[in-house]
Parts: structure tokens; C-alpha cells; sequence
């Protein structure tokens, strides 16, 4: 039986979840910029996310076809449970606010959320059709 939702969705919420803890982290160092003594703070999970799931930064694909290539990390046995109880680590620097590096990793995470966001639309869009034509 066809299942409702794909089997990453679990854990394209997570790392939306993951995301947005990052997007509030960052928010803070910038409104603390002109505190003294303050450090910037950082939330650091992609690593760890990515060993976790036995896969490496290099870019190591999936298989999620049997005609493709094998590789460590298996969609058939992956349980979205287990992502749940991830945790993100975050980390206290050494150094004080810089408004320009704060700005650039509030870009680039809000990039990378916007994109696991139409990940997820993508699945609902499916559901959305059938409701809107099953109401006429």
C-alpha cells in the first residue's frame, strides 16, 4: 500500500525545525551587537545530521530505485522516529557580533529553509488537488 506522505518528510521537518532554532540564534546575536562582552552564539547541526544518517558532505547519493548505484544510507530502513530525538549542539564563540557574518548566515539559512519548504509544499500539492476536486 501506497503510503500518504514521502518517507523523508519526518526529516525535512526536523531540519525546517533545525532551521528556524538557527534563524532565532542568529536573531539574537544581532540585537545583542552593541552588548559588551557578548559572543556570538551558533547552533552547528549538519555534521552531525549527516553521519547520523551515514552519509558524508561529499555528496553521497541515496538509493532510492534499485537500478541506482548502492549506497550506505538505505530509504527502506531509515524510521522517521529517530530523527526526533536529535539534538542541534550550540556553540558560544569567542569572538563579538559581526553584523556583516550574522547578516550573510541569516541569508544563507533562510535560503536553505525556503527550499526544504517547497520540498514539503510539494507533497501537500498532490492532496490539495484531490480535496479541491473532490469539493466541485
Amino acid at each position: 500500500m501506497r503510503e500518504l506522505f514521502e518517507k523523508h518528510i519526518n526529516l525535512t521537518a526536523k531540519v525546517m525545525d533545525l532551521r528556524l532554532e538557527r534563524q532565532n540564534i542568529v536573531t539574537g546575536n544581532i540585537s545583542n551587537l552593541n552588548t559588551p562582552q557578548y559572543h556570538a552564539r551558533r547552533l552547528e547541526f549538519e555534521n552531525t545530521l549527516q553521519s547520523a544518517l551515514n552519509q558524508d558532505a561529499r555528496g553521497k547519493m541515496t538509493r532510492t530505485q534499485h537500478a541506482h548505484l548502492p549506497a550506505v544510507f538505505n530509504t527502506e530502513g531509515f524510521q522517521g522516529e529517530s530523527i526526533k530525538t536529535f539534538k542541534a549542539r550550540e556553540i558560544y564563540g569567542q569572538d563579538s557580533v559581526d553584523l556583516d557574518k550574522e547578516m550573510t548566515i541569516m541569508a544563507k539559512n533562510n535560503m536553505m529553509y525556503n527550499a526544504l519548504a517547497m520540498v514539503i509544499k510539494k507533497n501537500f500539492s498532490g492532496m490539495q488537488r484531490v480535496i479541491q476536486d473532490g469539493s466541485k
